[in-house]
């Protein structure tokens, strides 16, 4: 039961950052490798702002992410210039010296030895301590972000980063903004991985610097792909695959090198299997599957359909 629990709870927080990743590569077609520094600026400040200042863990949450927020809006100021190739040598190298700096300065980071004693969070007398606990507390956060997300991606915000990314010279021509959609977007997502950091802190109790290196935008990257690029459904869906499919591959007896050595091949030969079998991705498998049930589903009017002669109803007979 512990097993199901911890994943679950490790679930929801891949939900959260895999959601908030598609927003950039995604919605906003840009592809940034920063993500995981975000993940992971938002775990340690929420540990040092705890420790250091003494706030409410959900408080140090808060601040977290929009330090977060502000990081990226920063980065995105860089980002913004260079085109889509040289935005991944500036995103890894933003990762790189934020994992250098964690690694590195104790003061910040503790070093290679990494920080501990992290507090869980806790609201109006409200503490969350057990795996269950933490499960049903971080499926109402992941809910919130979610809803959030949807919202912003249907939103004429989210309309304006579609058309941006589709075509920007010609949503420029009709008065949208490239230059400032860019920037909130980055700044959106920076501050949801913070948020996703923060929950991994508080649930783990133990945060080092290995546990954010480039395995994080692997996965992430994996988890949005699989689930499909341009949705935050298929984000939700493709992080909820790819948490329980090495999980279950754990559960096989079989020495530790040979388990991770296979749960990479299942990444990978799970993505392969998606881009030529299901391009869209889960969300597009399950988007196109609705689509054709509704074609599919009679009119309201049915009893219509009795009177004799009627075509609609011939129709729906001969298919």
């Amino acid at each position: 039961m512990t097993f199901v629990l911890t994943e679950l709870v490790m679930m929801t927080i891949y939900i959260v950052l895999a959601a908030s990743f598609d927003l950039i590569i995604g919605r906003g077609g840009m592809f940034s490798i920063a993500h995981a520094a975000f993940f992971a600026i938002g775990a340690y400040a929420t540990a040092q702002i705890t420790d250091k200042l003494g706030v409410p863990v959900l408080v140090g949450w808060a601040l977290g992410a929009v330090l977060c927020g502000m990081l990226s809006l920063l980065l995105a100021l860089v980002a913004v210039r260079v085109s889509s190739d040289y935005l991944v040598i500036v995103s890894f190298g933003f990762l790189t010296i934020v994992l250098a700096v964690l690694s590195n300065v104790a003061s910040i980071g503790g070093g290679y030895v990494g920080l501990s004693g992290i507090p869980a969070p806790s609201a109006f007398g409200y503490f969350v301590g057990s795996d269950a606990q933490f499960v049903g507390f971080y499926l109402a956060v992941t809910a919130v972000v979610v809803a959030l997300l949807l919202y912003l991606a249907h939103s004429p915000f989210g309309r304006t980063l579609k058309a941006i990314r589709d075509n920007p010279l010609a949503a420029e021509a009709i008065g949208k903004r490239p230059t400032i959609a860019k920037l909130w977007v980055f700044s959106i997502a920076g501050a949801f991985a913070g948020i996703a950091g923060a929950m991994y802190a508080s649930y783990i109790s133990y945060i080092s610097p290995d546990a954010f290196g480039s395995q994080v935008n692997t996965l992430i990257f994996a988890m949005v792909f699989v689930g499909g690029a341009g949705s935050v459904l298929g984000s939700v869906l493709g992080a909820i695959a790819l948490t329980w499919i090495p999980a279950l591959i754990s559960l096989a007896s079989l020495p530790p090198d040979i388990l991770g050595n296979l749960e990479q091949a299942a990444y990978g030969l799970l993505l392969v299997i998606m881009v030529m079998a299901v391009p869209g991705g889960i969300g597009g498998a399950v988007a196109s599957l609705t689509a054709r049930l509704r074609h599919r589903r009679p009119p309201a009017d049915a009893g219509a359909w009795e009177k004799a002669g009627d075509p609609a109803r011939d129709e729906v007979a001969a298919s």
